[in-house]
């Protein structure tokens, strides 16, 4: 597919604030809180989100989201179904959950991202 105008960002607020983030609340003590501050792996996933139009509640917010897709993969969950499972609750179209996830795996947990699901 040829892309030859700007694409419309997409809104990922629905993902980062209802269905998809609760989830990194009920993490707790299993997963260690990401830090304050933003690091350079942060950075260059927010800014590929915001390369690819897919705009978010906050930083902080689509940084938690990419870790809970890193927890996902490591409580056995495929990438479609985390896709699917992104797609469902943020509105976002199939390719562009599914390039969510593949940045995530890409920036928080490459051991995921050539793995075959």
């Amino acid at each position: 597919m040829t892309s030859t105008g700007t694409r419309k960002p997409r809104r990922l607020l629905p993902l980062l604030a209802a269905g998809f983030i609760p989830a990194v609340a009920l993490l707790g003590p299993v997963t260690a809180a990401p830090p304050a501050y933003a690091d350079s792996t942060d950075d260059a996933f927010i800014t590929a989100l915001h390369n690819h139009g897919i705009e978010h509640e906050s930083p902080k917010a689509a940084v938690a989201a990419g870790h809970l897709v890193c927890h996902q993969l490591d409580m056995g969950k495929t990438q479609e179904q985390i896709a699917t499972d992104v797609m469902n609750s943020s509105g976002i179209d199939g390719d562009d959950a599914g390039y969510f996830v593949a940045l995530a795996e890409r920036a928080y947990c490459p051991q995921y991202a050539d793995v075959p699901s």
